[in-house]
């Protein structure tokens, strides 16, 4: 199984971001590769179209709303991996309330591609993402 792991120190504090970013059917709000979520089943799924068109199925694992964090699989998407789980939390930085770090980590494993591969290419996804969300909150 591959892991990746991306941490960024984003300008808001821990319960700005988390508002922003914590609830699941939240992503159009800040990160641009999803244009579109739709909540399913109560909201425990939620089906992304990307800019492509492509559709992205990802069911919620996991649900902390006082550590703020919260986990997810995907069911269906155009990526070459299986078994996909991820992680989004949102940490307090000690003696700072200005600021907050944000933490996007998933396992997965490669299918059709290499570790490498994939590892570089949820490497981005998850960094192209926090930069997109560090420009929403200084905005």
């Amino acid at each position: 199984m591959a892991s990746t792991s991306v941490s960024r120190t984003v300008p808001a504090s821990p319960e700005k971001v988390w508002s922003l970013i914590g609830g699941f059917d939240a992503l159009p709000d800040w990160l641009p590769y999803i244009p579109e979520s739709t909540a399913l089943e109560g909201g425990r799924v939620r089906r992304l179209t990307n800019p492509e068109g492509e559709v992205i199925i990802e069911r919620l694992m996991a649900f902390n709303e006082a550590e703020r964090h919260y986990s997810y699989a995907i069911l269906q998407a155009p990526f070459p991996v299986n078994g996909y789980v991820s992680t989004i939390r949102v940490h307090a930085v000690p003696g700072r309330e200005d600021i907050a770090e944000v933490q996007w980590s998933g396992r997965f494993n490669p299918d059709g591609a290499t570790e490498d591969e994939v590892v570089d290419l949820f490497t981005g996804i998850y960094r192209d993402g926090l930069d997109a969300l560090h420009k929403a909150l200084a905005a």
